[in-house]
């Protein structure tokens, strides 16, 4: 046990007059620290679990931070953040005004990089070595790098660059054989094989039997050679695609091997020119319930850190796991349906569908950009591909879906998983963009549903009906109830996701004639009233509805629509509260910037519509982490924040001017 407790600790300095013993003594009480704290707060246990040697081992040997290290993704990186100071801040990891679970400048010079997406730390570390090497410094610069973001293009892009220029930077390649999920594809197949490589053994073998050979004094120099040794262990240069890219390759070392792992970092710090340390990790180590299900244990809320089980328990199935359901029945009735993703199997929602039909589910990887030109193709072929994707990873395939989908007018649809603030992700993983990235595109057409029912009813319209290029959002959890026009409420937990006459449901593949469908550009009012209208997108469903309870009490009666299609939306619909004068508000989880309230803001302007409206949504801003509620209220975007702008829109704003309009 450590004298001090770890936030007692003066990290780094303390760090570095370690003896190898105190080292893993550390290693023990880092763990115990990260199982402690996370299960509080929710985060990445698994991935943080893996790398506590290699940090250590990293921090020992470099300078940090005039050595700089690029941490890819980021999620790895609270191991870090401990040994840089911060330990006395997990208390607060990812709530509102604490710390981040990734990397951020704005805590500490340690962090060079914000990061928060794959495959971006080669290009970066590139990019901080062809700095550095400008100024005439001579700092070394390091990347992070999981075996799944190495299956992202960029990181390759990175690869062939930095070989090409023979930049002088290491790049260690964190292999656990996993990203979210089990990693799959070429790149997986190739590091196993440098995994199950007996070519050191041989090497070192050789080396010794043929300088211990030399007469008088070749043992002497065999224990002279000591960085030499060392070098030679690892080097498999043969085999490994990356010395063919330019880089000195040196692995597969033991990530959780502190004494290995500090050895070879020390020999490779005196090597030139591009170099890759291929590290093999255990995601999830010393933790039981995380190296069991280490995918289940990526990222996970507060959780009983005994048991493993989560504290918070949603009630019904997810948005994703809806996603998931309604693909499956789709698949079972059209033989067309494929579903695609990158790297997110079980995330979003396509584990049952990739076992129902492994020969219609494609998971190609940290590849985003390959997923939309892939199921391009599939769509010229005959196909009906299905990308599921979160929000924030879809936008690195923009151009992908502008030109090689939406410009073809072809049939794919995107099934925007974590749409919206996402909460303790922050600001790399909320999805928040896609409205303003999307409406612009020729072609396409953007839905975003109320609830589970309307989410199967829009993925059987855009499978069936006329959409064409579509994209369909929602957010992260369980759809919320929502009131219908009849006072029915839908939860969208049923058994048959089409059979309730309130959806579109299919026969032979088409439309039936007693189904309610849903209609391109065709909005549903949720709640009937005349001084105002709230046009309240997808999941702010229930804002608008809250919203116009508050406003009930204060005098004011508002209609609340869900508008169903952001685009095209429903013209009509709004012509006739343009020509009645009434003030609209509307409402979204999207930033502002693009969104669909300023579509609606822009139509009544081009149309002479005098009417007093108001656009809500994300600011222009980067948000921070926190809960989604904290969130929401400190942006305005809650319902009482909402009703008091709406009542500012009527022109009621507080008790005392209601009761001079006796109201």
């Amino acid at each position: 046990m450590l004298k001090k407790r770890l936030i007692d600790y003066n990290f780094p300095e303390d760090l570095k007059g370690m003896t190898e013993n105190e080292l893993e003594i550390l290693s023990y009480e880092i763990r115990d620290f990260l199982i402690e704290k996370i299960s509080e707060t929710g985060g990445h246990p698994a991935p943080n679990l893996g790398v506590v040697e290699l940090t250590i081992a990293i921090h020992k040997v470099f300078d940090i931070p005039r050595d700089q290290v690029v941490w890819d993704v980021g999620h790895q990186s609270y191991v870090h953040k401990i040994l840089t100071g911060r330990a006395s801040a997990f208390d607060r990891l990812r709530r509102y005004g604490g710390i981040s679970g990734f990397p951020k400048s704005n805590e500490s010079v340690a962090d060079v990089y914000n990061s928060g997406h794959s495959s971006t730390s080669i290009s970066a570390a590139m990019g901080l070595a062809a700095a550095r090497d400008r100024k005439g410094a001579d700092h070394k610069v390091l990347a992070v790098i999981g075996d799944g973001a190495m299956t992202g293009g960029l990181a390759f892009e990175g690869l062939n660059n930095a070989g090409h220029k023979k930049t002088d930077i290491i790049v260690i390649l964190n292999d656990n054989e996993m990203s979210i999920a089990k990693n799959t594809g070429s790149l997986s197949h190739h590091l196993s094989k440098l995994r199950s490589s007996r070519t050191y053994l041989n090497m070192k073998k050789s080396l010794k039997k043929g300088v211990t050979g030399i007469p008088i004094v070749g043992e002497g120099l065999y224990r002279g050679l000591d960085h030499l040794r060392v070098l030679m262990r690892y080097a498999v240069t043969a085999e490994s695609i990356f010395e063919e890219l330019g880089f000195s390759y040196f692995g597969p070392v033991d990530g959780n091997d502190l004494r290995e792992t500090i050895e070879l970092l020390e020999s490779a710090k005196s090597v030139g020119g591009p170099v890759l340390i291929h590290a093999v990790t255990k995601k999830g180590k010393g933790y039981r319930n995380a190296e069991l299900s280490p995918d289940k244990f990526h990222s996970i809320g507060p959780f009983d850190a005994e048991t493993g089980i989560p504290r918070a328990k949603l009630k019904g199935d997810t948005w994703s796991a809806l996603c998931g359901k309604t693909l499956i029945e789709l698949a079972e009735r059209d033989a067309r349906v494929i579903a695609i993703t990158a790297s997110m199997t079980d995330g979003t929602g396509l584990g049952s569908f990739a076992e129902r039909f492994p020969d219609r589910f494609f998971d190609v990887g940290i590849a985003e950009a390959h997923a939309v030109t892939f199921a391009a193709g599939l769509a010229i072929g005959g196909m009906r591909p299905f990308v599921c994707c979160y929000s924030s990873f879809l936008q690195r395939a923009y151009d992908q879906i502008a030109m090689d989908v939406a410009m073809q007018g072809l049939p794919v649809v995107f099934m925007i998983d974590r749409a919206g603030n996402v909460g303790p992700d922050g600001e790399t993983h909320h999805g928040v963009f896609d409205l303003s990235y999307l409406r612009h595109i020729p072609n396409m057409t953007v839905m975003a549903p109320v609830d589970g029912r309307e989410l199967a009813a829009m993925t059987a319209y855009a499978l069936c009906g006329d959409a064409g290029p579509c994209a369909i959002r929602y957010p992260k959890g369980a759809p919320k109830a929502i009131p219908r026009g009849d006072g029915r409420l839908t939860d969208g937990m049923r058994e048959n996701l089409y059979a309730d006459n309130a959806n579109l449901y299919l026969v032979n593949g088409a439309p039936a004639a007693s189904a309610q469908p849903i209609v391109k550009g065709k909005s549903v009012t949720l709640r009937e009233g005349s001084d105002m209208e709230i046009w309240a997108v997808g999941n702010f469903a229930p804002v608008g509805l809250a919203a116009a309870d508050i406003l009930r009490e204060r005098g004011i009666s508002a209609k609340v629509v869900n508008p169903r299609f952001v685009k095209p939306f429903d013209e009509e619909a709004l012509r006739d509260a343009g020509r009645r004068g009434i003030p609209l508000l509307t409402l979204e989880d999207n930033a502002l910037k693009g969104g669909f309230g300023e579509g609606v803001l822009a139509f009544f302007a081009r149309n002479g519509y005098g009417n007093r409206a108001l656009a809500l949504g994300w600011p222009d801003d980067f948000i921070t982490h926190g809960s989604v509620e904290e969130l929401m209220r400190y942006c305005g975007l809650d319902a009482a924040s909402v009703a008091e702008r709406a009542g500012e829109l009527c022109g009621i704003t507080d008790a005392s001017a209601r009761a001079e309009r006796g109201v």
